[in-house]
């Protein structure tokens, strides 16, 4: 079928669904586990940090976990189709990965801190896949909303890199970009392993300790 070279490659804008103006669904007002509201604007001095590391049921929870985050929800970012559907992106045809988007508190925790969080949650190295999880959704990412964030997100991946190279790991593939529109994901999909505490979660780190964000935040 045409969709399943899609999960091996990314498609251009022209070969990308085309989406819809608006969302097909609704976002849920709240976070079912830290109680705030899942989409902005958020209070003033917050900060907004997206990730893509696998599936994002169990990448949500890793950075809810996260003292110092004020939010999370889960969404769709980094392709060319406008507000798609779960079924689209897995079909590959939008270019999107599964992202999640943190909003946390920077005098409670540092952006290094997330990054940390983030490499250490999920194999960098694995191109369009995670685990058992494969396709292009599944793509490792970092989308950055200012200079500062980039400066961090490649400095980390410059020094887990070399941690990683002398472990025996390969080549990071972690795309990093910066952000561009995010879809928030259907409402099941929102903090699905709090409604679901057993459900599936393929996350796996290499087991290899990132040395950034040892630091705390300054505030």
């Amino acid at each position: 079928m045409l969709f399943n070279s899609y999960k091996k490659q990314l498609p251009t804008a022209e070969e990308a669904l085309p989406g819809r103006a608006q969302p097909e669904f609704p976002v849920p007002a709240r976070h079912t586990v830290l109680g705030n509201p899942l989409t902005g604007p958020y209070p003033e001095g917050l900060e907004v940090a997206d990730f893509g590391l696998g599936c994002f049921w169990g990448a949500e929870r890793q950075f809810w976990q996260t003292p110092g985050v004020w939010t999370t929800l889960v969404g769709y970012q980094g392709g060319h189709t406008v507000n798609p559907t779960y079924e689209e992106v897995c079909s590959g045809l939008t270019g999107h990965t599964e992202a999640v988007r943190v909003v946390y508190d920077p005098a409670l925790v540092s952006y290094e801190r997330l990054l940390k969080v983030f490499w250490e949650s999920h194999n960098p190295t694995q191109g369009f896949r995670q685990g058992n999880d494969v396709g292009t959704q599944y793509r490792s990412a970092i989308y950055t909303h200012s200079p500062a964030q980039a400066d961090s997100a490649a400095a980390s991946r410059t020094t887990y890199q070399s941690v990683l190279t002398a472990a025996g790991h390969r080549t990071i593939t972690t795309e990093i970009l910066p952000a561009g529109p995010f879809y928030p994901a259907e409402p099941y999909h929102q903090q699905y392993l709090d409604k679901v505490p057993n459900g599936y979660c393929g996350l796996g780190g290499t087991g290899v300790s990132c040395p950034v964000g040892v630091a705390k935040a300054s505030g």
